[in-house]
């Protein structure tokens, strides 16, 4: 029984380790990683995947199976 007790109390340290930047933080929210809308990544010329495919197929034509609706719902390409 105390080495269950010793390791939920553990469990529960890391857990809080890893979640202190995010509780503590003032706006309280995850980084952003959707290519869309992280800007350091536009900087870089990092562009989501259905973005590149409709380079490579054109304007007249789309890629298979892809919606129109942005790199927003890239998603959805899986």
């Amino acid at each position: 029984m105390k080495i269950f007790i010793a390791s939920v109390i553990l469990v529960a340290l890391c857990v809080f380790g890893m979640c202190f930047n995010i509780i503590f933080r003032k706006d309280g929210k995850f980084p952003e990683t959707e290519i869309e809308n992280n800007v350091e990544m536009r900087k870089r010329g990092i562009k989501c995947a259905k973005e590149e495919e409709m380079k490579l197929w054109g304007k007249k034509k789309q890629a298979p199976d892809c919606s129109t609706s942005g790199c927003g719902d890239c998603h959805a390409c899986r």
